[in-house]
């Protein structure tokens, strides 16, 4: 009994003084908190924030331009953000490197309603919606190139963020910036049957879509690395257990419990990085080319300013 009692003292004593250790990191998310988070959400979840030592504060940003400039500015540890956005911030010389990858397939799709296109070549003549200008025009150009046309082939019209509600509405032909796990999902559950064109099967390099970047000056600190191991334990969890893991998403987020998110729970998986530490060289080098050859970035940087693997 006494015995006993020790132990549970002593465990008691080691608790508490990994609980006192534990050393505060802060991530601004890209946006609202979404399926394309889970993996973070799993390792909360499942207490490997913890486990790493590490008291995680998930911040959801009150403007998505904002966390990768928190992170420049020291006002967080990290920030989730985009590959192709950090190639912009490296052109500017922002001291943002990326360190995680969270999501390593581009999202970005072109789609339609009209079952009589099959291939971008269709597109001719249309009127394609659009969101964000600069990479969606030279993504849909190279996409057209591809495809034998010629970059003013299709006419692009800005939807301001409405891509569903204008393709639905006949405003226009097809969009661009539509995510195969949320936007052509959304399309379906309105009794749609979308046709989607992946942009990286037509002629634009492969990239990362979600990233999570550190501030230069902070990348070799060891919770960097700690927050990436808990991350795979996330993922790990959360591609070997789906249904559970949702389940106790939608309760601790209960206004997010909708039958989109729930779908886009199970589409997201394949796209989660199973190494988030891991970096892909050439992927970097491949999408600079491209957006230097459109134009788009003034210099080549090289990847090793803007991108790094800790393992």
């Amino acid at each position: 009994m006494i015995k006993n009692t020790l132990c549970g003292l002593m465990l008691s004593a080691t608790l508490a003084g990994q609980a006192a250790a534990a050393e505060k990191l802060t991530l601004v998310l890209d946006w609202y908190i979404n399926p394309d988070h889970a993996p973070i959400m799993v390792a909360e979840q499942i207490g490997a924030f913890k486990a790493e030592g590490l008291d995680v504060k998930i911040v959801p940003p009150s403007d998505p331009a904002l966390p990768p400039r928190l992170v420049a500015a020291k006002q967080a540890d990290l920030a989730i953000t985009y590959q192709p956005q950090l190639h912009f911030f490296a052109d500017q010389g922002l001291p943002l490197v990326r360190v995680g990858t969270l999501i390593n397939s581009p999202l970005n799709t072109v789609i339609t309603l009209d079952k009589s296109i099959t291939t971008p070549a269709g597109l001719k003549g249309k009127k394609i919606g659009y969101s964000v200008s600069g990479i969606e025009q030279a993504t849909l150009a190279t996409m057209f190139k591809h495809e034998h046309l010629k970059p003013d082939d299709g006419k692009l019209i800005n939807v301001n963020f409405q891509l569903t509600s204008a393709l639905m509405a006949g405003q226009v032909d097809a969009v661009i910036g539509g995510y195969r796990n949320i936007e052509a999902l959304e399309l379906k559950l309105q009794g749609k049957d979308p046709v989607v064109f992946n942009v990286e099967d037509y002629g634009v390099p492969a990239y990362d879509e979600l990233i999570i970047v550190a501030n230069r000056d902070a990348v070799t600190e060891p919770k960097i690395k700690k927050f990436l191991v808990a991350l795979k334990k996330g993922n790990d969890y959360l591609q070997a257990h789906p249904q559970e893991s949702w389940l106790a998403f939608a309760k601790a987020h209960p206004e997010l419990n909708t039958e989109l998110n729930k779908q886009a729970w199970q589409a997201s998986l394949p796209l989660f990085a199973r190494d988030p530490a891991r970096l892909d060289k050439a992927r970097y080098q491949a999408y600079e080319q491209f957006l230097f050859d459109n134009k788009l970035i003034k210099k080549i940087t090289p990847v090793e300013q803007y991108a790094v693997e800790l393992h």
